[in-house]
């Protein structure tokens, strides 16, 4: 489809529930058109018919009629332009509002991979501002075009029927005034372009700045960050200021044009009213149509040059909307409906969203909860492999864990479990079932999983535990807190659970943080759990109680423990070593330590002499 085509369905497709404001709008707008078109006319007829003295002497002694009458079409336009107003406004804003939600709705199915490439201030940019600026064309400066051009039709009707050879002057001016917007509006379209992308840019500073102001204050990078906020500051000002003075050419030459084009007028009007070609009064009329037409059709001009910078944000919108979406699975193919059998029931799932039961069953939902990696690779767009030919499984009921240096790839085999990113070579299968056949909803609802840097929302405690399960009474809360390990540390607070949490959790400790999400993710009640290294900031105390009470309150579960302590990992029933994004070892911990490979000098250089005697005890 062409970018016009693609502009043209986007329009269509978010006018919905807008369609009846704007046809109100636009019928409102013609009828101000009109009435404003009658005003010229009570001026000629008064000029040559009343006061010239051509039998109508009763309303020359009864002027006020005139101006009562010029009075009540004014009245008319203003309540016409009123209704145009408020069907405008209700138009536009929920244009904009369907816009915005479907954005919204659309950014949280895109994959991880373009999260990974597109910034976070540009992406707000794009979902606000450039919604903005495309609603304000399609639903103000589009009804104006409709509007200026049944004006110029019926003013430009009523000037032929008055003066011929004057009309014909003022055609001559229209196309000079399109043709030179015309020039405007491709200079306008490649700066506005320029400038948009430096305030996509300046947001993203704003929003680095504000979410890692922990950061920033930590390493005294207050001054760095300043001057980094001062220069992209300095372009986005300085693109605004070229943009600036091209729009005050653009102006300035509309005027000398519009000047060109009274004063033409005037003085044409003027030798044809004195050569007897016209009446005065239609001389007066005739200037009075002349200045309407002048202002809609610079408007026009106007019009076509802020085109430019619409053009534009549809194009950045656009970019968002035709984002290729995360695949649901092969049992529909896309993320429409999914069906498949649970526990004997058949039920059908929305991705993303709600169960409810359905009739029949096109896929099997996997009966089981093993986890079977084979010959997995994977790497990051075309780079270097993270994961070469790895393969490993997991029995249901049991603990894994997983151990490697940094850059080893061990969050990207957790990341490709609940398919942040989709898998290109090998297979992971949950139940003897490839996951890329199962609906996205379903995955991810059964495998949970914490981050070593959780996320908390600028919520209360209870909220954010309760996340994945809204409805959660506070002691089933509680209960996952326990379990956590951070029960008593939210009880020391004077508000309890209701304590609100800042900013990305910033009120809370490292460890409080990840033992809240710890508790979050085991409210989900997921048959497989994943410890993504979020264990990394408690004491080993607490990882030991958190792990202890895990085994005796999380039975049946399958986890997996990625984390670089070997106390840590020593119980699980199996350990992976990873390195290079390659398997090194795998076995138990009394396997691996007897071994002279890279689990045991991990272990030699962590377990000091009392620590390995309290482990044999």
């Amino acid at each position: 489809m062409s970018k016009k085509g693609r502009k043209t369905e986007l329009i269509l497709r978010y006018f919905q529930g807008s369609k009846r404001y704007f046809a109100c709008a636009a019928a409102a707008s013609f009828v101000t058109t009109a009435l404003n078109a009658v005003t010229p006319q009570i001026f000629r007829f008064s000029i040559d018919e009343v006061l010239g003295g051509s039998g109508y002497g009763w309303l020359a002694e009864n002027l006020w009629l005139l101006a009562l009458s010029i009075v009540a079409v004014a009245v008319l336009s203003g309540a016409a332009t009123f209704v145009t107003r408020t069907c405008t406004a209700r138009a536009g804003e929920n244009f904009a509002k369907n816009m915005r939600d479907a954005l919204f709705v659309h950014v949280q199915r895109l994959p991880m991979s373009w999260h990974d490439k597109n910034q976070t201030g540009d992406i707000i940019q794009r979902c606000t501002s450039d919604v903005e600026v495309i609603r304000n064309f399609v639903v103000t400066q589009l009804l104006e075009v409709f509007r200026t051009v049944f004006l110029v039709g019926i003013s430009f009707g009523i000037m032929v029927s008055m003066n011929r050879n004057l009309a014909f002057v003022v055609l001559l001016f229209v196309p000079v005034v399109v043709l030179y917007s015309a020039v405007f509006y491709r200079l306008i379209a490649r700066r506005f372009t320029k400038a948009d992308e430096a305030e996509g840019e300046l947001s993203t500073v704003v929003q680095e700045n504000a979410t890692g102001v922990r950061v920033v204050r930590a390493f005294g990078r207050e001054q760095f960050e300043m001057d980094r906020f001062r220069e992209k500051n300095e372009v986005f000002a300085r693109m605004w200021i070229r943009l600036g003075t091209l729009s005050g050419l653009y102006w300035g030459v509309g005027d000398l044009i519009t000047g060109l084009q009274v004063v033409a007028v005037i003085v044409l009007g003027a030798v044809e009213a004195v050569r007897g070609n016209m009446s005065v009064g239609e001389f007066v009329a005739f200037a009075s149509y002349n200045t309407v037409l002048v202002w809609p059709v610079r408007g026009l001009g106007r019009i076509l040059s802020d085109m430019s910078k619409a053009g534009v944000s549809f194009e950045r919108v656009d970019y968002i909307i035709h984002g290729q979406e995360e695949a649901c699975g092969e049992t529909t193919g896309t993320c429409g409906e999914v069906r498949g059998k649970i526990g004997g029931e058949t039920k059908s799932r929305i991705c993303g969203g709600a169960e409810a039961v359905s009739g029949n069953a096109e896929g099997e939902l996997p009966r089981s909860m093993d986890i079977v990696f084979s010959h997995v690779s994977f790497a990051y767009e075309q780079g270097k492999k993270v994961l070469d030919d790895v393969s490993f499984s997991i029995p249901q009921g049991k603990t894994f864990g997983i151990l490697g240096g940094t850059g080893s790839g061990k969050s990207t085999l957790v990341q490709l479990l609940t398919r942040l990113y989709e898998l290109r070579e090998g297979t992971i299968a949950i139940g003897g079932v490839d996951i890329r056949r199962l609906p996205l909803s379903w995955l991810r609802s059964h495998v949970g999983m914490v981050l070593q840097e959780p996320f908390l929302y600028s919520r209360t405690i209870r909220e954010n535990i309760a996340a994945p399960v809204p409805g959660a009474s506070l002691e089933e809360i509680r209960e996952a807190a326990k379990t956590a390990c951070v029960d008593d540390s939210i009880m020391g607070f004077a508000d309890g659970y209701e304590t609100l949490v800042g900013e990305r959790g910033v009120t809370l400790s490292g460890g409080q943080r990840q033992r809240v999400a710890i508790a979050r993710m085991l409210l989900q009640k997921a048959p497989i759990m994943v410890f993504d290294d979020s264990l990394s900031a408690v004491d080993s105390q607490t990882d030991h109680q958190i792990r202890k009470a895990l085994k005796e309150r999380v039975k049946g579960a399958t986890v997996v423990l990625i984390s670089h302590r070997i106390t840590t990992l020593m119980s699980a029933d199996q350990i992976l070593v990873l390195n290079g994004g390659r398997v090194e070892e795998l076995g138990t911990h009394e396997e691996l330590i007897r071994r002279e490979g890279i689990y045991r000098q991990i272990y030699e250089i962590q377990m000091s002499g009392d620590d390995r005697e309290q482990v044999k005890r």
